[in-house]
């Protein structure tokens, strides 16, 4: 009886031990997991927030009813986007009524002369979305030239994504001069009218993988 007691403790205890051992291995592999779904973690929101730092989709005038004329000097498009920064990456997006206007994208020369016959783009399906792929001025008229020569067009600059500095006009020549600080754009930056959905999507596929992964 004495053999047999001490038997079962004995196997007990071996028992103990194993399980004891196993949990350890378990607590260790968990230790060194937990740092690598942190990095990953990390890594992930930081290239998803600096996406959608660098990639807006910027609602013209920050309304749908601003692609029009002015009802005055201080209600001008190039107003608004004095205020702004452009960075290469961004969209820019229109909203209008696309049987009673359109948007014509021109070089300089067009845009301070309202001539709106050869156009470098034209867009007339009244949401008009438009990638800014370059650092530069860009030039937006309306596709009516009178209302042009009241006032409906828009100049933005596009900022460097790397240094700041602008490069040349849309027509493709040679580089003309930078524009004036002035038309860069203010240092404050007011909230800026995208694409809800787009941003919602993006948040929604953040939160799905960023489950996955603390789940792993």
């Amino acid at each position: 009886t004495t053999i047999s007691l001490s038997h079962s403790l004995s196997l007990s205890l071996s028992l103990t031990l194993t399980h004891s051992h196993s949990l350890i291995h378990i607590l260790i592999l968990m230790a060194r997991i937990a740092p690598v779904k942190a990095s990953f973690l990390f890594f992930f929101f930081f290239f998803f927030l600096a996406d959608l730092a660098c990639c807006k989709e910027i609602l013209v005038g920050g309304k749908p009813s601003a692609w029009k004329i002015p009802s005055s000097p201080s209600d001008s498009l190039n107003k608004w986007a004095a205020s702004l920064r452009f960075h290469v990456g961004d969209s820019l997006v229109w909203k209008y009524d696309g049987e009673k206007d359109s948007v014509l994208q021109v070089t300089k020369e067009a845009y301070i002369n309202c001539n709106t016959t050869n156009p470098a783009a034209n867009y007339s399906n009244g949401d008009t979305k438009v990638k800014l792929e370059r650092s530069g001025p860009y030039f937006f008229i309306s596709g009516s030239k009178s209302n042009c020569v009241e006032g409906e067009k828009l100049h933005i600059v596009v900022m460097s994504s790397r240094d700041g500095h602008t490069g040349g006009f849309f027509t493709g020549s040679a580089p003309s001069p930078a524009p004036s600080p002035a038309l860069l754009g203010a240092q404050a930056v007011p909230p800026v009218t995208g694409s809800a959905s787009s941003l919602t999507s993006r948040i929604g596929v953040l939160g799905f993988v960023g489950l996955g992964i603390v789940l792993l």
